[in-house]
């Protein structure tokens, strides 16, 4: 039988408030950032990406009785936040992606490097980010969530709704496109 770690075995239903609000509480500490990472790395906008994370949050409360159901909370919140995101932008034209180095900093790892190897860190990271961009979309994605987010190829294949071959279909081929990028960069300059 499988134990929840953020939810104990109880029945969902049985769950009082207290506990309910216990557990979303765990969830935003344990996985805000992973969350932030998805969004951030769809939107390019960390105040997008912020409000795309407190989103999934507020649909998380709005349907906490279903948290004694979820097998895995990790998949299930990243596939909340990944609908947010692509909601949002099919609503909305997006806007112009920010060149902030304060946003891309956000995203890297979080060793003490000098300020020149941030900044060339920085670029190098714009840079790629720059050609996953221009991958086709299920490539994109599938790369983004398995690479970036490293999700395995289950839980990839169940945010995207699509099956595990078709993954490691997708990121095969994106990964080959985005090397040949790469190539071409370096023989450009």
């Amino acid at each position: 039988m499988h134990v929840n770690p953020i939810v104990s075995s109880a029945p969902s239903d049985s769950l009082s408030e207290a506990d309910t609000g216990e557990a979303v509480s765990a969830l935003v500490a344990q996985y805000s950032t992973t969350l932030y990472r998805v969004a951030y790395s769809i939107t390019r906008n960390a105040a997008e990406a912020e409000d795309a994370v407190q989103e999934t949050f507020l649909r998380v409360l709005r349907h906490r009785e279903k948290l004694g159901e979820i097998r895995d909370h990790r998949v299930w919140l990243v596939r909340i936040t990944w609908n947010v995101v692509l909601d949002r932008k099919r609503r909305v034209k997006t806007r112009p992606e920010t060149e902030d180095i304060a946003d891309l900093v956000r995203t890297l790892p979080a060793k003490l490097p000098t300020a020149e190897k941030t900044a060339i860190s920085s670029q190098e990271h714009a840079r790629i980010l720059a050609l996953i961009d221009t991958l086709p979309r299920k490539e994109r994605e599938a790369l983004l969530l398995s690479a970036v987010e490293e999700l395995s190829t289950a839980q990839t294949a169940a945010v995207l709704k699509t099956t595990e071959s078709s993954v490691r279909s997708r990121i095969f081929r994106a990964r080959h496109q985005l090397a040949a990028l790469l190539d071409q960069e370096r023989i450009a300059r």
